[in-house]
């Protein structure tokens, strides 16, 4: 896995876009982990990534942020 995409203080709809643009970047079947807050961020990054076509394989809270784990479809 690439280093993280820190996108903590990013507001939405621009963090969707960063982290599409990444994902974009990215070889087939690669996998990003991205570092998101809390609320509106991790309410509608993972649900607008998943409507892309992009499989979310992990998302986990830590202290005060989020680790989003998505795949680029193959």
């Amino acid at each position: 896995m690439d280093s993280p995409l820190d996108l903590r203080g990013t507001p939405c709809p621009i963090n969707f876009v960063r982290t599409k643009l990444q994902l974009e970047k990215m070889a087939p079947g690669a996998l990003l982990e991205v570092w998101l807050d809390a609320g509106e961020p991790v309410e509608q990054v993972p649900d607008s990534l998943t409507m892309e076509g992009y499989t979310i394989e992990n998302l986990a809270a830590c202290a005060d942020y989020f680790v989003l784990h998505v795949r680029r479809p193959a």
